[in-house]
């Protein structure tokens, strides 16, 4: 059956953390710097997503990543207190044969490219779950992505004969047992054998020097979970490891 065509796109206005309107950046940062991603063009999480006020994560805040038998609801990744240390569900949960394609990340100050990673779409859209396609990976950009303040994106991604109802992403990141931010968005509804391209424009939260400095030292402690929901109901979790290490240091350790 021939894949049928459906392209969403919304965008949403960054919000300051007392939730105001915040204007748009005319300046990107690190315009003379390349940013790069480490990993296989088929092997990819979420993306790098707007934010919520920082949060130290202290002991008695609900760390448990859920009870055996227990379904695991947005509200409860949602709470969180850090990185995971499983997935809390199985690539088998994937019943809808949800499907990533294409993921690009463009600054949107310069209109620079930070990100593009393709991956082989079929023509076909069939009901297919890929057991093979790696849940995690890590990625590599420069210092200069920490000082960016507006990115778009895109997300391409195909469904298989069961439509989606409530689509929902939700994605937390950390570095160490400090939340960085929090990305709650939901897709909405995507019909059977469909392709689907979303952009959204997102703020990137304002981080104090220190711990610019501490992530930068320290690469791959920066994390994050992506959690995707059909109706509540926990689909995929991708994870990914961030360093932002320069590259020239990067090439010298590999050396």
């Amino acid at each position: 059956m021939e894949g049928q065509e459906e392209t969403t796109g919304n965008g949403e206005e960054c919000q300051t953390q007392n939730g105001e309107s915040k204007g748009k950046q005319k300046e990107g940062g690190g315009e003379d710097e390349e940013m790069v991603v480490d990993g296989g063009m088929e092997d990819w999480n979420g993306f790098i997503s707007g934010g919520t006020a920082l949060y130290e994560a202290e002991e008695g805040d609900v760390a448990a990543e859920g009870r055996s038998g227990e379904p695991v609801t947005p509200q409860h990744v949602l709470r969180l207190n850090s990185y995971t240390k499983e997935y809390l569900c199985s690539p088998e949960d994937n019943i809808y044969s949800v499907n990533f394609s294409r993921f690009k990340i463009r600054d949107l100050g310069s209109g620079a490219v930070i990100l593009d990673i393709k991956k082989h779409s079929p023509t076909e859209i069939q009901d297919v779950i890929e057991l093979d396609t790696s849940r995690f990976i890590q990625y590599h950009f420069s210092p200069a992505f920490l000082a960016l303040r507006e990115i778009g994106a895109t997300l391409e991604f195909t469904v298989g004969s069961k439509a989606l109802k409530r689509f929902r992403l939700i994605e937390r990141h950390f570095f160490r047992n400090l939340l960085l931010k929090t990305f709650d968005f939901e897709i909405g509804f995507c019909i059977p054998h469909s392709r689907n391209t979303c952009e959204h424009i997102y703020c990137l939260p304002d981080l104090e020097p220190e711990t610019v400095e501490e992530m930068i030292a320290n690469p791959f402690e920066t994390r994050s979970d992506s959690f995707y929901f059909v109706n509540n109901k926990l689909i995929m979790h991708h994870k990914a490891e961030y360093s932002f290490t320069p590259q020239r240091h990067m090439d010298t350790s590999r050396e």
